[in-house]
């Protein structure tokens, strides 16, 4: 992969792409080229929505929840493309039963950890809502209100003890993401092509939560992949554009790359030296308007949480569903080979 500043090198200029996509020697017929041209070129169309219209739609909620939406369409067409390759589990590899196994649970963890966080920064919505509920006018509240925009930037400052591991997961699954080869499967090797593909992404996308939530750009990493790949270049241009401005985002010195997350701050720090002292008659006006800005940012941060924590736990469940289906396929599997041993294949699947 080149360097930022340097050139990317013309990508597929010429000639049939999926001799630079697969081994030397191997051969694939029409159905599973087109099976794999039509998948791969799905993969190309959902990582270009992943570029916002402009730098100020970079990590929104909104672009957050479309984020999280095209992974649940990405991970939905590798299940159509398996079934569509007509590759029954009894046919799979033992090594990518472990490295799908692996993953999944990893992934699991991750939207876990994600989910916990999305709901510490909804519960912050609490005190933004008694600090405004106290606005009356009286001193006595507008102490109360102070107090409870120091419990918000309190809260929303905490850090979430998930999230340091999700960095180690996602640096395990970087490692991982060469698939382990495949020497006499023509099927297999296009499953293992568009994993590749699907786990890429997926690492990326997660990542950019990751350093989004923490606050911290000390771990983005511009993600290392094969420049063979159909739908490299646009992964290449969505990654250069969203890594590059999150840096620029954090070295302004935002508290965070969540964009209305800091408009709220923005907010309460406008409006808290107002009733700090108590509002002087001539500041009624201005407070009125701070207060109303304040409630319609804190109840769009609230909303868009809400949309973004429902497109989390969609993922999780087709994340836990594929894991489970591919486990009950273990099952019958092993029952009609060998019912002495199934038992014991089932537990030996599952721990991994």
């Amino acid at each position: 992969m080149s360097r930022p500043q340097e050139p990317h090198r013309p990508f597929l200029p010429f000639g049939n792409p999926f001799k630079f996509i697969l081994p030397k020697g191997s051969y694939l017929s029409p159905k599973l080229l087109a099976l794999l041209n039509a998948f791969e070129e799905s993969l190309t169309e959902r990582v270009k929505s992943l570029k916002p219209g402009g730098k100020e739609d970079i990590l929104t909620l909104s672009w957050m929840t479309q984020a999280i939406s095209t992974l649940c369409l990405i991970h939905t067409d590798v299940k159509t493309l398996i079934t569509e390759l007509e590759l029954p589990v009894c046919d799979w590899d033992e090594k990518w039963i472990d490295v799908y196994l692996d993953n999944s649970v990893k992934l699991l963890d991750i939207c876990i950890a994600f989910s916990s966080d999305i709901s510490r920064l909804n519960q912050g919505h609490l005190y933004l809502q008694c600090g405004l509920h106290n606005l009356d006018g009286t001193s006595n509240q507008f102490m109360k209100a102070r107090s409870s925009f120091d419990g918000w930037k309190q809260h929303i400052n905490s850090k979430n003890p998930r999230l340091e591991n999700c960095f180690a997961i996602l640096d395990s699954l970087t490692e991982s993401l060469n698939l382990p080869k495949i020497k006499n499967s023509a099927k297999g090797k296009v499953l293992m092509r568009a994993m590749y593909g699907v786990r890429v992404v997926t690492v990326f996308i997660l990542s950019m939560f990751a350093v989004t939530f923490s606050g911290s750009t000390k771990e983005l990493k511009d993600l290392q992949i094969h420049e063979t790949c159909l739908w490299t270049e646009a992964f290449v241009d969505v990654r250069d554009f969203i890594s590059q401005e999150i840096r620029s985002i954090y070295s302004s010195g935002r508290i965070t790359a969540l964009k209305e997350l800091e408009v709220v701050d923005t907010s309460v720090k406008k409006l808290y030296p107002l009733i700090q002292n108590g509002v002087d008659p001539n500041e009624a006006e201005q407070l009125q308007l701070l207060t109303s800005n304040l409630t319609e940012k804190a109840e769009k941060l609230s909303g868009g949480l809400d949309l973004l924590a429902k497109e989390a736990d969609r993922f999780f469940h087709i994340l836990l569903t594929g894991r489970d289906s591919l486990l009950y396929n273990l099952r019958i599997d092993s029952t009609v080979s060998n019912p002495a041993e199934v038992n014991n294949n089932v537990e030996r699947k599952e721990v991994r």
